[in-house]
Formats: C-alpha cells, structure tokens, sequence
C-alpha cells in the first residue's frame, strides 16, 4: 500500500478536483442563463417574454445558491491537513474497516486510487458521525451492518 501522506494528498487532490469541476460546472450554467437573459429582447414582449424571463432568473438563482454551496465546502476542504495525523478518526482521516474505506473530508461519493475503493464522506454524514473520535478495534454499528475499524491513518 501506498505511504499514508501520498494517499491521503491523493484523495484529497481528487475531492478538490471534482469540487473544482461542480464549480466550473455551475459557472458555466449562470453564464449560459446570463447570456440567455441579455440576448432576450424586447421584441419578443408579452406574458410569453416575461415568463421565460422569470423562469431564467429563477435558474440563476438556484445556481447562485448551488455555488454558495459549492464555496462552503471549499471552505471546509480548505481546513483539512493531510499532512497530521492521529489514532482518533476525525477530519482528513482516511479510515480503513472491514465493510469499506473512507476519507473523511467532504462528501466526493466513491474514489478509486490505485484499485482501491474509499468513499469521501463528510464528518456531519450518519456514517461520518459514527466513525468520529473512533480508534482502531472500535465496531460499528450502521443500518444492520456491523464492521470494525482496521486501521485510521
């Protein structure tokens, strides 16, 4: 297995990515429903320009508050230090059990770094909340499963 540094800097380079990717990904949606709303002109007046512009502004918004989300998870990422670690799982912990492996951090879904599975989820998560302030050889208990923590790096 891969030095714990190196694999904890590649989970968290890969939870960063695809935060960066949903950023750019709802940046571009605002930029597309701004051009949108500019090029609609006036020409086209009545209750039909008016609904589709109100249905535009209604789209903006909702990407404005997926891209405050977005920010507040930067935010949490950004006080993770892979570089500390700890027998107590907390936040940038990767977390090894019998049922899975997982990186707590923010909530990415499933990882694969060299033919290895880790779920990225977040320490508010039900799971997350169970395995924080855990050691080694602590069991768990989570929806009628029961595993035990192999190893927290």
């Amino acid at each position: 297995m891969k030095h714990t540094l190196e694999l904890k800097q590649q989970l968290f380079n890969t939870c960063l990515n695809s935060i960066d990717f949903r950023f750019q990904n709802i940046q571009n949606t605002i930029n597309e429903i701004q051009e949108s709303l500019t090029s609609e002109t006036k020409s086209s007046a009545g209750d039909k320009h008016e609904t589709g512009r109100a249905m535009l502004q209604l789209e903006r918004e909702k990407a404005g508050n997926q891209l405050s989300e977005i920010n507040k998870i930067k935010v949490a990422l950004s006080k993770i230090d892979v570089s500390k670690s700890s027998k107590n799982v907390g936040l940038g912990s990767v977390v090894f059990t019998t049922q899975a492996h997982y990186f707590i951090a923010i909530s990415a879904g499933e990882l694969t770094i060299d033919h290895q599975k880790f779920y990225a989820i977040s320490p508010n998560t039900p799971i997350g909340q169970l395995l924080m302030g855990k050691t080694k050889g602590d069991s768990i208990n989570f929806r009628a499963q029961h595993f035990k923590i192999e190893s927290v790096l």
